[in-house]
């Protein structure tokens, strides 16, 4: 059979990854109750108002979904008070960060990221045949002078993840102020804010501000992780009126499907529950934090539902112990830190076995 030639920029794609599915470790392993913390899911699940969104929902499954998602975008647009003509729905907000690669890149353009932060901004870019453009995070955060300074007559996008995935670490309203001023204007300034509703640091930006000044910016959000609807794949993009109508050119017809739109619509109103979920991370966060103290593992304070921390042993050793225990993380070494781990905030009993698990694998892999 003679060979399809592939477009030459696929050599330089490394596929994603994702964190290893509860179902796979049980079959692999023959274990049952396994607890997964790699890939930063809400331990309460959805919304009850979404389920039950859904399960009105299901007998008209049969019709294709509204591709404009125009009852979502109207949700949307009273919540965040913006108008429905600046808002684009994606199938996640990955989606949306390959679609400004659809978009805006050519071959030979340049996008600026930190390093370490999302890998999919790396693949927006390399799947247009444009060069990643990589900067060293300082202290484990964003080096906007650095970035800055990276900027050439190539830049088209620059990606700034917000709070960072893997770090949790944020860049400060005066600081994303000062660094957007100092950027030509053909630049697009993505700000990834999948985390956002986590926060709880005054200093971080309301970036809408910086969309109602009229900068060129797109905010990216989600309806994954504080709202629990990571498996139906809602994410949305905040942007002036003409980054949207780029962004819908190149935008599949009915990329976010029926039930996904109105689980995200209950979930938007589901203010309980969104508070519920905020006490679990933060009491979970400071109790993880105060373990990792305690056993002297230097861990990075974070505004996210996860936390980066340094364990002292090759992490894919260590993933690998802890699978075993029915414990899944995230590896470092994806991100470049080989002897690091991100584990994702739980429930308090899910935390505890973790903390457990971890202390005996490590005390195995230390001798």
């Amino acid at each position: 059979m003679t060979k399809i030639a592939k477009r030459p920029c696929l050599e330089n794609i490394t596929p994603y990854v994702p964190g290893k599915p509860i179902e796979e470790v049980e079959r692999e392993l023959g274990l049952t109750d396994v607890i997964k913390m790699a890939s930063n899911e809400n331990p309460l699940g959805p919304s009850p108002l979404a389920v039950e969104a859904i399960k009105r929902y299901l007998p008209r499954i049969s019709l294709y979904p509204d591709g404009n998602s125009y009852y979502l975008k109207s949700a949307l647009a009273g919540h965040l008070n913006l108008q429905e003509k600046n808002i684009v729905m994606g199938n996640g907000a990955d989606e949306l960060i390959t679609l400004v690669g659809a978009a805006y890149l050519n071959p030979g353009d340049e996008i600026i990221m930190a390093q370490p932060s999302f890998s999919e901004y790396d693949f927006s870019a390399r799947l247009m045949d444009a060069v990643p453009v990589r900067v060293p995070c300082k202290n484990f955060r964003h080096d906007l002078k650095a970035m800055a300074a990276a900027v050439t007559g190539k830049t088209r996008v620059i990606f700034i993840c917000n709070p960072n995935n893997p770090t949790g670490t944020i860049v400060t309203h005066q600081e994303l102020q000062e660094f957007l001023a100092g950027l030509p204007s053909n630049i697009l300034v993505i700000m990834d804010e999948a985390y956002y509703e986590y926060v709880g640091d005054p200093s971080y930006p309301n970036s809408l501000d910086f969309l109602e000044k009229g900068y060129n910016v797109l905010i990216l959000r989600t309806f994954s992780k504080i709202y629990g609807l990571a498996g139906l794949r809602v994410g949305y993009g905040l942007a002036g009126e003409q980054v949207i109508t780029d962004l819908n050119t190149v935008r599949e017809p009915f990329n976010v499907n029926s039930v996904a739109q109105v689980a995200a619509r209950a979930a938007l109103n589901d203010k309980e529950h969104l508070e519920a979920v905020l006490r679990v991370n933060t009491s979970g966060k400071e109790y993880l934090a105060g373990e990792f103290t305690r056993m002297g593992l230097f861990h990075l304070p974070t505004e996210a539902n996860f936390i980066f921390v340094e364990v002292g042993v090759d992490s894919r050793e260590l993933f690998q112990k802890l699978l075993r225990k029915g414990v899944i993380i995230r590896t470092g070494d994806i991100f470049g830190y080989s002897q690091f781990i991100r584990v994702s905030i739980a429930t308090e009993e899910e935390n505890r076995r973790f903390i457990k698990a971890l202390e005996e694998c490590l005390q195995e892999l230390k001798g």
